[in-house]
């Protein structure tokens, strides 16, 4: 193993071509930084705005020293997580050299400008991970949490929705796209956003949705109104690291102006899991889906449509007859996403941005069915990292902020932050922001909270055999009477205690909710099944 590792623990990127030097960090206030012409500033809706320039090592190092306590923030509260998930430390360590085998290749499949970028980048994260790996290599390796994410966790890390429309089908006939990116991490790890506006010496100038130490795109714009995002698709376990895909569409940003340039660049990048990129182009008038897997690769063009959807399954030919696609249309919740997508988009004949904002904040299921908050079937699974809507001709982009989609989508024109002066005291359009969700404000919204507050304590309960009050049960279900998991914990947490009559009820009542997948299904089934076989005794 040592061997096997020895070579990419000890690869350091030729930064010699780039300017080392920057200058020191200005603090204007807790929320304002500044070096040279580029900056970080916080919004009254609580986003960071970054403004960074220059060739890759003094992005990076400019990314670095801006954001460095948001980077240190959120290294911990990534790793952090880490730690809840794997608390042996004997495990921690066998995790730790697992990693480094699995990531052994990652640095051979990294363009070099963005391993500078990264080089510069990692001078300014935390020291008090250096028993993981060095700096350098440890941000390196967490460019690939989001593909090893969803690879291991077989979804319950992503669950995206996004789609397009134009044409015909929006009130001005150009593109609108909107999507959510359900990548969860901790609430922590979702608080302090970065949207950041990115000027190389090299490429097309872009904006991305991004957090500290992350120079990958999973949502972003450039200059000549392209957009990329991604939706994680059905993978494999990968056996060996190479292209993260938020560096594959962080290249497809910078380098690409229309769609054949955005699927060229994709096409000659070898990746590691099963992704949708669904890429909008306002040079093309139109949006398209890239599917990469590790063996295959597709392309979906809508063939008279003015309207693509995008979920986490696969839908071109070159994935007609894949098991692993088709096995999870039938058994994940994606199909069903999408088909609420189409019902959504179907009952708007043309959409706008504050329409599309709309529908990335339903919470419903299929016909307006009320099927419980935080259901991974609704489109607004209420845990999303971020939501954006972009109009691609006009360069705009609408973010969401805090809570989830809940807070107000602020506006940012592409045009006017890249050909102006940039001011300090935001990069905005705050005439052009679309309002909060009043759903905030609810006593749905607050019972919501407390049912995920409550959640942790009744895993706990189940995990290490605690006692629960029966009011806390009582209301536990009341908080969230819709939701299939509210009466499978309730469940499980009886069947530890033996509380076999309980148990059965509370399983009973989750088999009658809109479950999630179909081994979800199963595994109720199958405790029904034991508790019936236990009460017969």
């Amino acid at each position: 193993m040592s061997c096997g590792v020895s070579k990419s623990i000890k690869d350091i990127p030729d930064v010699s071509a780039y300017s080392s030097s920057i200058e020191e960090r200005i603090k204007i206030s807790d929320s304002v930084f500044t070096i040279e012409n580029s900056f970080l500033s916080k919004n009254k809706q609580g986003l960071w705005e970054l403004y960074v320039e220059g060739d890759p090592l003094q992005i990076g190092l400019q990314t670095g020293s801006l954001t460095q306590e948001l980077f240190k923030k959120q290294e911990h509260a990534f790793l952090s997580k880490v730690g809840e998930l794997v608390p042996s430390k004997t495990k921690q360590y066998v995790l730790r050299k697992i990693v480094a085998w699995y990531n052994r290749k990652m640095y051979l499949h990294i363009p070099s400008e963005y391993k500078a970028e990264i080089y510069g980048l990692s001078k300014y994260a935390s020291n008090d991970y250096d028993h993981i790996a060095k700096n350098y290599l440890r941000i390196l390796y967490l460019h690939g949490a989001h593909d090893i994410g969803h690879a291991l966790q077989d979804l319950a890390l992503v669950g995206c929705s996004s789609f397009a429309a134009w044409g015909e089908k929006t009130v001005d006939g150009d593109l609108i796209i909107g999507r959510n990116f359900d990548f969860y991490a901790g609430d922590d790890f979702a608080k302090d956003k970065i949207i950041a506006f990115v000027n190389p010496t090299k490429g097309h100038k872009f904006m991305s949705v991004t957090w500290g130490g992350m120079i990958g795109v999973v949502s972003g714009m450039n200059e000549h109104g392209l957009t990329v995002t991604i939706n994680a698709g059905k993978s494999k376990i990968p056996l060996l690291a190479k292209t993260p895909i938020s560096i594959v569409t962080r290249e497809i940003l910078q380098y690409a102006s229309t769609i054949n340039e955005a699927i060229a660049i994709a096409k000659k990048r070898k990746i590691f899991v099963s992704e949708s990129i669904l890429v909008g182009s306002a040079k093309d008038k139109k949006a398209i889906t890239i599917e990469v897997s590790p063996k295959n690769f597709g392309v979906y063009d809508v063939a008279n449509s003015n309207q693509l959807i995008c979920s986490n399954h696969f839908q071109s030919e070159a994935y007609a007859d894949d098991q692993n696609n088709i096995k999870h249309i039938a058994e994940s919740h994606s199909q069903y996403r999408y088909q609420r997508m189409q019902e959504l988009l179907q009952q708007q004949p043309k959409v706008t941005p504050k329409i599309a904002v709309d529908i990335l904040r339903n919470k419903y299921g299929l016909a307006n069915k009320k099927i419980g908050y935080g259901n991974e079937k609704a489109i607004n699974q209420l845990l999303a990292h971020h939501s954006i809507v972009f109009k691609p001709e006009d360069r705009m982009a609408w973010v969401s902020s805090n809570p989830y989609q809940l807070g107000e989508f602020v506006a940012y024109n592409l045009n006017d932050i890249f050909s102006k002066k940039k001011t300090k005291k935001g990069l905005s359009q705050p005439d052009l922001n679309i309002e909060r969700d009043p759903f905030q404000y609810t006593k749905a919204y607050r019972d919501y909270e407390n049912y995920r507050k409550s959640r942790k304590n009744i895993q706990k309960a189940i995990d290490k055999k605690e006692m629960l009050s029966p009011s806390f049960i009582t209301t536990f279900q009341d908080n969230n009477p819709e939701y299939w998991q509210t009466y499978y914990l309730v469940g499980k947490y009886y069947y530890k205690k033996k509380y076999y009559t309980a148990a059965l009820q509370a399983f009973e009542k989750a088999k009658n909710k809109e479950i999630t997948t179909v081994a979800d299904k199963r595994e109720i089934d199958s405790y029904i099944q034991k508790l019936k076989r236990k009460l017969k005794k």
